[in-house]
Order: C-alpha cells, then sequence, then structure tokens
C-alpha cells in the first residue's frame, strides 16, 4: 500500500480547550462504563520525571515499565505520559509500556520551534528507532492519537498495530482551499503584524488563564463525564509542566502557526497508508469528538475493530478499567496472530 500522508486536525478536536484536546474482523461493541481508578495501582507521580533521551539536541521524558511486547502511549493536547497513570502499571503486567511527552508538552523541552504535526511524527518515528529498538504497537488519545497513526505509516513493518482512543484528525474535503486567494501586500505587511501583535496579546491572556489549577479543573470536569478522577495528581500534572519559562511561547506557536497548517493533512490520507490492525476505543459521551467519526473510521477502513465507552474525551483516565480490559483483549487477540504468521 503507497504511502503518502496528510492528516488535518481541527481546532475543535486537537485544543484540550488551550491547556489539557486484529485481522480483518470489524466488530462493535458498546460496554457499560464504570468510574473510578480506585482499586488499580497507580503510577507514582515524579515531580523530577522518570527518564529522559536527547532527540535532536532537546530533552524528551519518558516512563517504561514491564516486559514483552513493546506497547507506546501517546498523550493528547497538553496533557503528559503521567495522564496514563491508571494504564502504565496494568498493560506493563504483560507488556513492555513506554509513554512519553511530546516535544512541548509534559516533562519534555518546551522548545522554541516552528511546530508542525509532522515533527511529533518524527519524534515517535526516532523514539521506536532508537529506545524501543523492536516492532511495537502505537496508542494514542486526541493529538496523540493523529501521531501514532502518521508514525505507524512512517514505520511501516515496524508498527504491530494501533489504537485510537477519541482521536484528533478530520476527513478531507475537497472543496476546502480550492479558492484561497494569493496574500496580498497589504495583508502582508500591515493587516499580519496587526493580527499577530493582537494574538499576542489575547493569546498571553488566554494562556495565563488557561494554567490556573481551578480554570484546568473547570475544563477538566467538562470532558470527564464522572468527574471522580479529576483530583490533585491530574491538575499537578498540568500545571507544573505550564509553569515552564517557554511555556507561554510554545503555546501561542501551538495555537496560531501550528493550528492554521491544519489543513496540510487528511485523516482519509492517512488511513489509506496504514496496514496494520486498528483499534478505536471510543467514548461516545465526548463533547468534542463524537461517535460518528469513530463509525466513520470503521467504515473507511475495514481492519478495524471497534469498543464503544460511555465516557467522555478521555477514556483512558476516566474509565480505565474499561480502557485496559478492551485493550488487553485485542493485543493478546493480535499477539496470538502474530505468533501464527511468525
Amino acid at each position: 500500500m503507497t504511502e503518502r500522508s496528510k492528516c488535518e486536525l481541527s481546532r475543535r478536536d486537537v485544543v484540550f480547550k488551550g491547556i489539557v484536546s486484529a485481522g480483518a474482523s470489524v466488530i462493535a461493541s458498546t460496554v457499560a462504563a464504570e468510574p473510578k481508578g480506585q482499586g488499580l495501582e497507580k503510577l507514582p507521580f515524579k515531580p523530577e520525571g522518570y527518564n529522559y533521551w536527547t532527540w535532536q539536541g532537546r530533552k524528551i521524558h519518558y516512563v517504561v515499565e514491564g516486559e514483552g511486547l513493546p506497547i507506546v502511549l501517546i498523550h493528547g493536547f497538553g496533557a503528559s505520559a503521567f495522564h496514563w497513570r491508571y494504564n502504565i502499571p496494568e498493560l506493563a503486567k504483560k507488556y513492555k509500556v513506554y509513554a512519553l511527552d511530546l516535544l512541548g508538552f509534559g516533562w519534555s523541552e518546551k522548545a522554541l520551534i516552528e511546530y508542525d504535526a509532522l515533527v511529533w511524527r518524527d519524534q515517535v518515528v526516532d523514539f521506536v528507532k532508537e529506545i524501543v529498538k523492536e516492532p511495537a504497537v502505537l496508542v494514542g488519545n486526541s493529538l496523540g492519537g493523529f501521531t501514532a497513526l502518521v508514525s505507524a505509516a512512517a514505520l511501516r513493518d515496524q508498527v504491530k498495530g494501533v489504537v485510537l482512543l477519541n482521536s484528533a484528525g478530520q476527513f478531507g474535503d475537497a472543496s476546502s482551499g480550492a479558492n484561497d486567494s494569493e496574500e496580498t501586500s497589504f495583508q502582508k505587511f500591515i493587516i499580519k503584524p496587526l493580527k499577530e501583535v493582537f494574538q499576542r496579546v489575547v493569546l498571553g491572556f488566554l494562556f495565563w488563564q488557561a494554567k490556573q489549577p481551578t480554570r484546568i479543573e473547570s475544563v477538566l470536569k467538562s470532558v470527564y463525564i464522572n468527574a471522580e478522577n479529576v483530583d490533585d495528581y491530574l491538575i499537578d500534572s498540568i500545571t507544573r509542566p505550564a509553569d515552564d519559562p517557554n511555556a507561554g511561547e510554545v503555546y501561542y506557536r501551538l495555537m496560531t502557526r501550528f493550528m492554521s497548517n491544519q489543513k496540510k493533512y487528511t485523516l482519509d490520507s492517512v488511513l489509506s497508508e496504514l496496514s496494520c490492525p486498528l483499534l478505536l476505543i471510543w467514548g461516545d459521551l465526548d463533547p468534542w469528538v463524537g461517535s460518528a467519526k469513530a463509525l466513520r473510521i470503521k467504515e473507511f477502513y475495514p481492519n478495524t475493530s471497534l469498543v464503544n465507552l460511555q465516557a467522555g474525551h478521555c477514556p483512558h483516565d476516566e474509565v480505565p478499567e474499561q480502557v485496559n480490559k478492551a485493550l488487553l483483549d485485542w493485543l493478546s487477540t493480535l499477539t496470538s496472530t502474530l505468533l501464527q504468521t511468525a
């Protein structure tokens, strides 16, 4: 299958309200989700982080636990490896689990670069090649889902499966962008600079507001249908990285330059490159990414299994027991298939 990926991210899908957004069978099932993470082992919160890897001169944070088939967990916009707190210990009982912080997020360096969606693709590709060093399964939530898809397309045989949880990305619209006019001198030298000044002032205020613990708690509670797991651990894992001296500038670049480049990528293009099994674990009550997208992905890409949960945008943290079960069941089938074809 030829590979030329383009995947569009919608502002609604990716922006976590400014700080936080096997086989050929097709299986659709609905699971009654039970909230809470109580009773599950939880990844200890370490203010200093866990492990660090230098990638292109930048410091990248990651967690690794367990032994077996490698599973790489990729967080969403504004989150970090700690967002997989209830999943890492459980998955690590049977697999070797990695969770990394994307550049600009979490405990990874807040690099002052021109952010493009493919920056994270390149980061994950190199992480698999340099740190994991063997074929892996990629798992991503929201922005991390898009990153998992484009990384899998680039890695090809080095990825044995992909799991998306309420993934970012939109299907292409052939008519969009067709009538974009050429930028005039007035737009380039007058309007654009004024717009950037205005954006800096407004986004600077929004970033300051968005990183306040009370605001983060409010946003999280709007996307967690059951807010029981919106606790100090989760809020602290978001506020600490936001205190980095470069965090405000990274936020500005993400919200302007990165967001303005979304139309370069379409979800159908990247899915057309995929050749491995795909699992969708979808919180059907997500106010940002509804269940219709999961159904469309399944229709577009036949080698898909689907598990629907009564949860919001971050089912892995809101209903971790249900997500862990869905992951482990699918991984068991996947590993059996891999052994049979080895």
